[in-house]
C-alpha cells in the first residue's frame, strides 16, 4: 500500500481525491490500495515534519484564480509566494527527503483565457503557455522550478486541469446549477469547454500514482460539450425542460465587451481530445451521469444538513 501525502488540509481537490481513495479501496486489489494523509502548509511547521515515509505528494496546496481586475501588487506578489515558492519549496522537500513521486494540480490557465464568443481555440501538444495574467504565470512558474528536479528516482507529474466541477465544487458550475433553477430559456451558443468531473480527476490522479507515472498530463471528460447543452443537462437533472434560444449570440458579445464574466461562460477554451488520451482509463463517467450525479448528491447533501 503506498503512502500519500496531501498538501493542503482543506482543498477541494484534496478531500475528493481522499474520499474517492477510500471508495476505491473497498473494491481494488491490495497491491493498488492507498493510504492518504493530509498536511497543511501554512506557517513553517511542515517544514520540520519527515516526509520520508511517504510513495507520493500531491501537491494541492495554492491560491484560487483572482480577479486581476482588482488587485493590487501586495496580493499579485503573495499569489507568486503561494503558487510558485511554496510548490518549488514543497518539491524540494520531497526530493530531499526520498519521496519517489511528487503531483502538481496545474491549470489550463496557463494558456490565456477563452477565445471570445463566436471563435474557437483549440490547444494542441505544439501550443505554447502563454498565461494571461498573474495567476496563470504563477502557476506556470511552479511548473518550469519543479520539472528540472525530475530524475531517475523522483517523478514530476503536472496536471493541467481545465474547469473542474461536481459535487460542493466552486466557481462556474454552481452558478450555472443556480441560473438553470431559476430559469426555462438559456442562449444556444456554440462554444466548447473542456472540463473534468472530480470524480473522473480523482481517478486519474489515484491511477497515477498507483503505476508510478511522469510527465505533463491533459485530464478531460470523453465529450467536449458546449454550455448551452451544459445548462441543458443541469435543467434535466433538475427535473426541468430547459429551452434554448437561438439568435442571442450578437447580444452576448456585446456584453462580453463589458465583463469578463459573460467570455467565460460562452467562450471556448479546449484541449485536443488525443492530447487527453491514456491507456488509464479514468473517465468513469460520461457528462451526463456526472451532472445527475452532482444534482443528486448536492440534493442529499442539503437534506442530511437539514
Amino acid at each position: 500500500m503506498k503512502k500519500v501525502l496531501i498538501t493542503g488540509a482543506n482543498s477541494y481537490i484534496g478531500n475528493s481525491f481522499a474520499d474517492w481513495v477510500e471508495k476505491q479501496n473497498a473494491v481494488c486489489s491490495p497491491e493498488e490500495k492507498l493510504e492518504p494523509e493530509k498536511v497543511s502548509l501554512r506557517g513553517l511547521e511542515w517544514t520540520k515534519q519527515d516526509w520520508s515515509g511517504y510513495d507520493a505528494v500531491l501537491h494541492v496546496a495554492g491560491l484560487a484564480h483572482a480577479d486581476v481586475g482588482h488587485t493590487d501588487e501586495t496580493t499579485r506578489q503573495k499569489y507568486y509566494s503561494v503558487n510558485r515558492d511554496l510548490t518549488i519549496a514543497a518539491a524540494s522537500k520531497a526530493k530531499r527527503e526520498g519521496v519517489r513521486q511528487f503531483i502538481y494540480m496545474s491549470s489550463i490557465i496557463i494558456y490565456g483565457d477563452s477565445a471570445p464568443i463566436g471563435q474557437e481555440k483549440v490547444i494542441t501538444a505544439d501550443t505554447q503557455p502563454s498565461p494571461a495574467g498573474f495567476y496563470g504565470d504563477s502557476k506556470l512558474q511552479a511548473e518550469l522550478g519543479i520539472l528540472p528536479l525530475q530524475d531517475e528516482n523522483f517523478q514530476v507529474v503536472v496536471i493541467r486541469t481545465p474547469m473542474v466541477y461536481g459535487e460542493s465544487s466552486k466557481g462556474n458550475f454552481p452558478k450555472l446549477v443556480k441560473m438553470a433553477e431559476k430559469i426555462s430559456i438559456f442562449p444556444m451558443i456554440n462554444n466548447y469547454r473542456s472540463m473534468i468531473y472530480i470524480r473522473n480527476l480523482c481517478e486519474l490522479l489515484r491511477l497515477v500514482i498507483v503505476h508510478d507515472r511522469k510527465g505533463i498530463f491533459y485530464p478531460q471528460n470523453r465529450e467536449q460539450i458546449s454550455t448551452s447543452q451544459l445548462v441543458y443537462l443541469i435543467g434535466n437533472a433538475l427535473g426541468k425542460k430547459i429551452h434554448l434560444i437561438k439568435g442571442l449570440s450578437g447580444a452576448l458579445k456585446l456584453a462580453g465587451l463589458l465583463t469578463g464574466y459573460i467570455g467565460k461562460i460562452f467562450g471556448s477554451l479546449t484541449y485536443e481530445q488525443k492530447m487527453s488520451e491514456q491507456s488509464m482509463n479514468y473517465c468513469r463517467y460520461s457528462v451526463e451521469e456526472s451532472v445527475c450525479e452532482t444534482i443528486r448528491t448536492e440534493k442529499r447533501l442539503k437534506n442530511d444538513a437539514k
